[in-house]
């Protein structure tokens, strides 16, 4: 059963390292963040499941990570390592975390987290709302107490500047995500619409409507934390409990 989500953006810049010089612009982000997974951390879960995109999952379905499973932010020029959970006697076999993931195991090291194991669970831009609900179930379903760490992106067109460009339909589709979010509004996240959130670039989506699958029948409450648009894209912070 879920007892406790938290939901946090996932941009590699969240990382002081990777952000050098501009890391000061998200510091209000990184502290929202650590908030929600003080959250997690009260309810005592029994596991915690890492949600994020994931460019290597497609349509037919998410793609597993197990505690241990290691990532790194090398490939953004800064010499980090991260590791997905307390790390076991051998390094798991298959891929690295993606990068959405691995800023998912950094928060988790940012606040020492050793409150319950941890896995990783990625979804695809391409994982349709219909496969995101029997995934968000069997998440609930993995153990008596379970938490979620759902990492996720707003539209990238809010901004001339933005990796999307500017789009008008932006605003509004951030602006109803973080309402959803600080209500845990299940059936409005559940509804989101894909090709909507395609055009305008939202990685959150699919992560999203698996939250939302998972917290149905759950009698959470939510809170919104943070929400604004750095850099162009939609960035919000709540907590579930």
């Amino acid at each position: 059963m879920l007892v406790a989500a938290a939901v946090c953006p996932c941009p590699p810049l969240l990382v002081p390292e990777v952000a050098a010089g501009a890391a000061p612009e998200l510091d209000a982000a990184r502290a929202a963040c650590s908030d929600a997974l003080g959250v997690l951390a009260a309810a005592r879960p029994d596991l915690l499941v890492v949600v994020g995109p994931d460019p290597r999952a497609g349509a037919e379905g998410p793609v597993r990570y197990p505690a241990g499973t290691p990532g790194s932010f090398r490939g953004f020029g800064v010499d980090l390592d991260v590791r997905l959970g307390a790390p076991g006697p051998s390094v798991p076999e298959g891929p690295p975390l993606p990068a959405p993931l691995a800023v998912g195991a950094w928060l988790l090291d940012r606040v020492r987290w050793a409150a319950a194991p941890v896995e990783g669970l990625g979804a695809g831009e391409a994982l349709a709302a219909g496969r995101c609900a029997p995934a968000g179930r069997e998440l609930a379903d993995r153990a008596g107490r379970v938490a979620l760490l759902v990492l996720g992106d707003g539209s990238a067109c809010r901004t001339v500047k933005a990796p999307g460009y500017l789009d008008e339909r932006a605003a509004p589709f951030d602006e109803e995500v973080g309402r959803a979010l600080g209500a845990a509004d299940t059936a409005a996240l559940a509804a989101l619409d894909e090709r909507l959130a395609r055009e305008l670039k939202a990685m959150g989506r699919a992560p999203w409507q698996i939250l939302a699958a998972a917290a149905r029948g759950a009698g959470l409450t939510g809170r919104l934390l943070y929400q604004d648009a750095p850099y162009g894209v939609g960035y919000a912070v709540a907590a579930w409990s």
